[in-house]
């Protein structure tokens, strides 16, 4: 064997090398996820809301299973938006994630005229927390029992708007719910839009208004109490809390299909490695009895989504209430 020989081969084993040391950079990098540094939870609503809970109850739990600190960030304001459109604009770098729900990433998109974010494309999705059916309500002396009944009513007071329903604000679920029933029966309402579900649920006891969405953990002790009657639940099956009420769509209404949603999601470009290791680890949390316990009691049913279906839901419900949205001629307040 010459000398040349010998140091072309020399040469090439020291490019195989380097190229296998250069090719393993980025694994490694991720693997070096996370280092110690914080990652920030970004909650876009106030302290004390649903989101701001499930939050607060996965943070530590979750640090303790990546081994650096989750820290809840609050940046409340239009719906979820003013948040989420900080949280796209976050480095991908998985020390971001955000607690997106179905105003902030799919409702708000078609509500606002321009929003600094785009709910599908800024984000990856991470994890479905959970989804809340609502249950449609009338006050206990009201003569109507069945979907049927109010659906008859408001049709024939149509030149007066139809029934009145209402909701804890402009855009929010329980009034989308109504737009939504309005939109697949072909039936209108009068929106009355409150400040929250409290003085709402109030006036639908009182007899002030005709009805209202909520959910179980607004309505349910009202109804417990005999002051409200369930007419109908929005999701696609019935609710162990209300065995014997009927979903909107076995009373008429076929697909009918509507709920309230948690989910978590990482600015676009988080890596699928580092995306993966948050689905495992909140799945784990989330499948936690204190986690199902505290779901169950805001009347929300648990997901076992994985990204992908979390992906694929968001764009049919982005798609959805777009166009409900439009048909129904909604504007932010």
């Amino acid at each position: 064997m010459d000398r040349r020989t010998v140091l072309n081969r020399s040469l090439a084993a020291s490019v195989l090398l380097l190229g296998g040391t250069f090719a393993a950079l980025p694994v490694m990098a991720q693997g070096t996820w996370p280092t110690g540094k914080a990652i920030t939870y970004l909650v876009p609503f106030p302290p004390g809301g649903n989101t701001d809970t499930l939050a607060r109850l996965i943070a530590q739990p979750l640090g303790n299973a990546l081994g650096t600190p989750v820290v809840i960030d609050n940046k409340g304001g239009a719906g979820g938006s003013v948040g989420s459109a900080i949280a796209a604009r976050a480095p991908a770098d998985g020390y971001m994630i955000l607690g997106g729900t179905i105003s902030s990433h799919a409702i708000n998109v078609s509500l606002y005229p321009k929003l600094d974010y785009d709910p599908v494309k800024s984000f990856e999705p991470v994890a479905m927390l959970g989804s809340g059916p609502l249950v449609l309500v009338v006050p206990a002396s009201s003569p109507y029992k069945t979907l049927d009944d109010v659906l008859a009513a408001s049709k024939a007071k149509a030149s007066a708007g139809g029934l009145s329903s209402a909701s804890p604000g402009t855009g929010t679920s329980p009034h989308m719910a109504m737009e939504l029933l309005a939109y697949q029966s072909g039936v209108k309402f009068t929106h009355v839009p409150y400040k929250g579900s409290g003085p709402a649920v109030q006036d639908v006891i009182g007899g002030q208004v005709d009805m209202m969405f909520d959910t179980t953990l607004i309505v349910g002790p009202h109804i417990q109490a005999g002051k409200l009657r369930p007419i109908a639940v929005s999701s696609s099956k019935r609710l162990e809390s209300l065995p014997d009420v009927p979903t909107i769509a076995e009373a008429g209404q076929k697909g009918f299909d509507m709920g309230s949603w948690q989910a978590v999601f990482a600015p676009a470009g988080t890596p699928k490695p580092v995306v993966d290791r948050l689905h495992a680890e909140i799945m784990k949390i989330v499948a936690t009895p204190e986690v199902q316990a505290r779901l169950k009691s805001f009347g929300m049913l648990p997901s076992t989504m994985t990204p992908a279906e979390l992906g694929a839901y968001q764009k049919a419900e982005v798609a959805k209430w777009a166009q409900v949205i439009k048909a129904a001629g909604i504007k932010a307040e």
